[in-house]
């Protein structure tokens, strides 16, 4: 038979129910305090964290009657607020998900990635074909079109040493034309 090594990393060599030899201290352990599965201290705010919440202060109230007052946003700079996709200009920055860029001095891009089609209808062949056999006329239906736009507008903006990119989907061949406009706009005020 092979005899029992002692752990060499614990200090009292490996005893049955001691810390060297796998069992948690203290067990059973009441819930919530340090051992067996608990941190022995909380972790600090961070990512999945949330900080602790600010003590209640002063809250003023409307008329006395207990109801808290509204809430006014922070007032910001000179520009009025917009969105282009996930592209938003509040005040003087440029609010992206990837983060705030300043908007003084930003490049603007877009690219059109969308194109239009078109086609004759299914129903126009259909009555064209009806129509020709009673008479000449029905090739008219023929003239007519369908045009179905598909694809994406990039848009682009560079400010502050930081890049960011969106796409807005094209819904018709006038889309561009309205981000082309909303472009020009983002331009004269990060002039």
């Amino acid at each position: 038979m092979s005899e029992q090594q002692p752990n060499p990393y614990s200090g009292d060599n490996g005893a049955p129910g001691g810390p060297g030899y796998g069992y948690p201290q203290g067990y059973p352990a009441t819930p919530g305090t340090p051992g067996y599965g608990y941190p022995a201290t909380p972790p600090a705010s961070g990512y999945g964290y949330p900080a602790t919440p600010p003590a209640p202060g002063y809250q003023p109230t409307v008329g006395g009657a207990g109801i808290p007052a509204p809430v006014q946003p922070p007032a910001y700079g000179n520009g009025s607020g917009f969105a282009l996709g996930d592209i938003t200009i509040a005040g003087d920055q440029i609010m992206t998900p990837s983060g705030p860029m300043p908007l003084r001095g930003a490049m603007w891009n877009a690219s059109d990635l969308s194109r239009t089609e078109t086609k004759i209808p299914a129903h126009a062949i259909v009555l064209a074909v009806i129509f020709f056999l009673f008479c000449l006329l029905g090739l008219l239906f023929l003239l007519m079109k369908e045009k179905t736009t598909t694809g994406y507008i990039q848009v682009t903006v560079t400010s502050g040493g930081r890049h960011h990119s969106t796409m807005i989907p094209a819904a018709d061949a006038s889309t561009y034309p309205w981000v082309m406009q909303q472009i020009n706009y983002a331009r004269s005020l990060s002039i």
